[in-house]
């Protein structure tokens, strides 16, 4: 069992998303699925390794989706030791990890089809995003880029940003930060898990 800071989509549909105090007990269930999050780890650039919580909070993930900037593959093997991982490269991957990754993914999670992109041009607005989960037929689109934590669902479309683990922007005002998605049959709760 993790005690986690959340927020539900459903309860909240913001664009600009607080990862909130509030404490939630996740103790996995029959017929529940659990997804980790992640994003811009820049290892070894911005951080020498993935910080140790990570693995505290991934513990019962049946996959793991990583959006990109990894930087060194081994992020993903060592990721690997806690569950698959499903993962796209960003746009500051050298050539050896983008040679190894698709610049989109896409999953299956009961029914409900997840899209993995590391930059939608988020920046600009949501239209590239609206794009292409139309034209992937997403229910869920995961991106990463900003380093700032993003839930929004818009036409039963959950867009979800899980932040940074090792440099969130702006650093002041944002906690280091993964996410999950809680899935079962009836529905997809998306939580965003402060890492410090």
């Amino acid at each position: 069992m993790i005690i986690l800071s959340a927020i539900s989509l459903f309860q909240y549909s913001r664009v600009d998303v607080e990862v909130l105090d509030e404490k939630f007990d996740v103790e996995k269930k029959p017929g529940m699925t659990i997804v980790g999050l992640i994003s811009d780890t820049h290892i070894p650039s911005r951080a020498k390794k993935i910080p140790s919580k990570v693995f505290e909070i991934f513990k019962d993930a049946d996959l793991i989706i990583h959006a990109g900037d990894i930087i060194q593959i081994s992020v993903i093997n060592e990721l690997e030791q806690i569950a698959p991982v499903l993962a796209v490269h960003g746009n500051m991957d050298p050539p050896d990890v983008k040679t190894k990754l698709p610049e989109f993914n896409s999953i299956e999670f009961r029914g409900r089809k997840t899209g993995i992109i590391h930059n939608p041009d988020a920046l600009y607005g949501m239209d590239k995003m609206k794009r292409i989960a139309k034209e992937k037929d997403l229910n869920i689109l995961v991106f990463g880029h900003t380093h700032k934590q993003f839930i929004k669902n818009e036409n039963n479309v959950l867009f979800i940003n899980p932040g940074s683990v090792n440099d969130p922007l702006p650093k002041l005002l944002m906690k280091a930060t993964v996410g999950l998605l809680i899935i079962t049959e009836e529905k997809v709760t998306p939580l965003i898990v402060k890492i410090e």
